[in-house]
């Protein structure tokens, strides 16, 4: 039941959008220990890790991995490889020098990502990954995978 005194509303606002999340930013820092201490170390804020292949004749994309690192953790958001160069082991190369650069370079112990069934839930497990969480249905008809991996 929602209080009278309130009017709900449904507009997109960013605004309003940035003080959400300044706001829940501050009641979690101040529940947390753990990301008390975050705060004004260069590990409190989301850092782009980009790993690229690409062909040298022509200069064309063949693949590439784009996520950020976070608090020791690095968090792949889209890889991708060109289906001519799918099974080469570019997919396995690309996700490798991400995490050598998040373990090596920045500290990351830790790797996750999300998948659906129908991409490549099997490639990342072989990869080092495990998965801890399955959500079928997301979208409808397909399952969602979440896998993680410990790095170095």
């Amino acid at each position: 039941m929602v209080c009278r005194m309130f009017r709900l509303e449904t507009e997109v606002d960013k605004a309003r959008r940035d003080l959400l999340r300044t706001r829940l930013r501050e009641a979690n820092t101040t529940a947390s220990p753990i990301l008390r201490a975050l705060r004004g170390t260069p590990d409190e804020r989301d850092v782009p890790l980009h790993v690229w292949a690409v062909n040298d004749p022509d200069d064309d994309l063949a693949g590439g991995l784009v996520g950020y690192t976070w608090a020791t953790w690095l968090h792949v958001t889209y890889l991708w490889v060109d289906e001519r160069h799918r099974g080469t082991g570019l997919g396995a190369a690309l996700l490798h020098e991400a995490e050598r650069i998040a373990s090596k370079n920045r500290g990351c112990r830790s790797s996750r990502l999300e998948t659906w069934d129908f991409q490549a839930p099997r490639f990342y497990e072989k990869q080092g990954y495990e998965v801890v969480c399955v959500i079928p249905d997301y979208p409808p008809g397909i399952t969602e995978y979440t896998l993680m991996k410990r790095l170095g």
